[in-house]
């Protein structure tokens, strides 16, 4: 049975260890082996064979609740060098993207992985993530948070600047995380499929203007910039609220697909 649809939890396998909505712990059980926390200390053995959403107490009496990871542990716990995407961000970009099983995509940078993770997750068990980056570091810490993810497998990691060179065609999609997509435009088209979509994600509105008219100039088509907020609600009865503190702006997300060029001069979509 695969470890996603596994019901008991087995050594080698990746829990979170709910303590508080507020305090978890991605952990890897590991036979003989124990976990400490300011709460005490739990036994792995003594999750071992347990059911996912067992409560199990620590040495100090404390109680945890055992869960399968969800994607978005993998990416909000993963080992950072670089400011991550956030989800609601990542979720918005995999919708736009239209990718799937068996999706083959091109991405740059690469970072950390966080992307790289939701889009490996996605494009699996016959897909692929060609992720490109020109810093070495980086992709020594990417591909030990996609082997963490268990998603290492769909994904080529390249240390090569996606400015110069797109190895890939017929692709998908092109997801963009970098300073000057604009510049990678022309490259896109080329590796891009007819119809596949190009998505950028930017801190600043100057950079997605370059990047629409960019996009406007190299045989795309109906470009589509948003901003996604997000706010969470602190809910009990009688004080029901939104939360003080919001993740507000974070990038806004360029999304467009890619027409013939011969198409660029006829089509009313490619106006201002």
């Amino acid at each position: 049975m695969s470890p996603l649809t596994a019901q008991t939890i087995n050594a080698g396998d990746q829990v979170l260890l709910g303590l508080s909505q507020r305090k978890t712990y991605l952990v890897k059980v590991e036979a003989g082996k124990t976990f400490h926390t300011h709460k005490g200390f739990l036994k792995f053995d003594d999750v071992i064979g347990r059911e996912y959403g067992a409560v199990v107490t620590s040495s100090l009496g404390f109680e945890f609740t055992v869960m399968r990871p969800l994607l978005r542990d993998y990416i909000m716990k993963c080992a950072r060098q670089t400011q991550i995407m956030y989800p609601k961000d990542i979720s918005l970009i995999v919708m736009f993207s239209g990718i799937g099983p068996g999706s083959r995509i091109v991405e740059a940078g690469t970072g950390t992985a966080a992307m790289t993770t939701a889009l490996a997750h996605y494009v699996r068990p016959s897909g692929k993530v060609y992720s490109y980056e020109i810093r070495e570091e980086f992709l020594k810490t990417a591909e030990k948070n996609l082997k963490h993810a268990g998603l290492f497998d769909f994904v080529e990691l390249k240390n090569k600047d996606i400015v110069l060179r797109i190895d890939e065609i017929d692709v998908d999609s092109v997801i963009l995380d970098l300073a000057v997509p604009w510049l990678v435009i022309p490259n896109a088209h080329s590796a891009l499929k007819a119809g596949g979509t190009l998505v950028s994600f930017s801190p600043t509105i100057d950079q997605v203007v370059k990047t629409v008219e960019t996009l406007r100039e190299n045989g795309f088509t109906d470009p589509e910039t948003v901003e996604c907020l997000m706010r969470g609600m602190q809910v009990e009865r009688g004080k029901t609220r939104p939360q003080t503190l919001m993740t507000a702006h974070s990038g806004y997300i360029t999304i467009s697909r890619k027409i013939s060029r011969s198409l660029q001069s006829t089509n009313p979509l490619n106006a201002p």
